[in-house]
């Protein structure tokens, strides 16, 4: 049974005891983000990408002659880029923040290994066919020999940080901007650089090409809110503002 009651001048309609004890999705979820230890952590990342994209992440097989021919050319445009990059006259050494250099080292790696042979790297495009450059995967590399699909994440970190434990890796599972369409290797690479001295030039040290198929994740619960959401108003009770008139 409902019934309805007033509180001063507002009408308030109470609720059935049934529906106080009807579990909400919110109700279920806020108890199992709580066990972060038994839940968040080290969660496949091969089985996130799988439930969110329906794609598979192949594990990279040393023993297959194609995968192998592929991160030979892949090694060597790392080391091409390397030097590149390291050049005085490199775009980047103009600039101050290392995560403004970020996109030129997916430009430049896009267009070396353009000019491998039998390979082809472009930006993925989205599930709606859209470009997107923010994101995971950055690139997709396609072997035009065997039409295998690679998905390469150029990651930049500084000498010493190897070992942080700070957020350096996300991905967003969303099914209008997902850019994982295909089963393929997963890769990150990673280049070091030292922290750049009084002359502002980024030195870069070493690259590291990491197959993802049994890297393992954490789920970082947190509920969002914008100014919008939140300065509504008819959620406004008191302001310094002045009445309209």
């Amino acid at each position: 049974m409902t019934a309805a009651v007033f509180v001063g001048n507002i009408h308030v309609q109470s609720i059935t005891a049934s529906q106080r004890n009807e579990k909400t999705p919110v109700d279920a979820l806020i108890p199992w983000l709580l066990q972060e230890d038994a839940q968040l952590r080290g969660i496949p990342f091969s089985e996130v990408i799988f439930d969110a994209t329906g794609k598979r992440v192949r594990a990279f097989n040393p023993k297959d002659e194609t995968d192998l021919r592929v991160v030979r050319q892949i090694s060597t445009v790392c080391d091409e880029v390397m030097s590149q990059v390291n050049a005085p006259a490199s775009t980047i050494q103009g600039i101050s923040r290392i995560n403004e250099v970020s996109s030129h080292f997916e430009d430049l790696i896009r267009e070396v290994l353009n000019k491998s042979p039998g390979l082809n790297c472009d930006f993925p495009k989205t599930s709606q066919g859209r470009l997107q450059r923010s994101g995971y995967p950055d690139l997709e590399l396609i072997d035009q020999e065997s039409h295998r699909v690679y998905y390469l994440d150029p990651k930049l970190y500084a000498t010493g940080s190897r070992d942080s434990s700070f957020r350096t890796f996300y991905f967003e599972p969303k099914i209008a901007t997902n850019k994982v369409r295909k089963d393929a290797v997963h890769f990150i690479i990673g280049f070091e650089h030292e922290k750049p001295a009084a002359d502002r030039q980024w030195k870069f040290t070493r690259w590291d090409l990491v197959d993802l198929s049994h890297f393992q994740v954490k789920l970082k619960a947190e509920f969002q809110g914008s100014n919008r959401d939140m300065y509504r108003t008819e959620a406004i009770v008191a302001s310094s503002a002045a009445k309209p008139e």
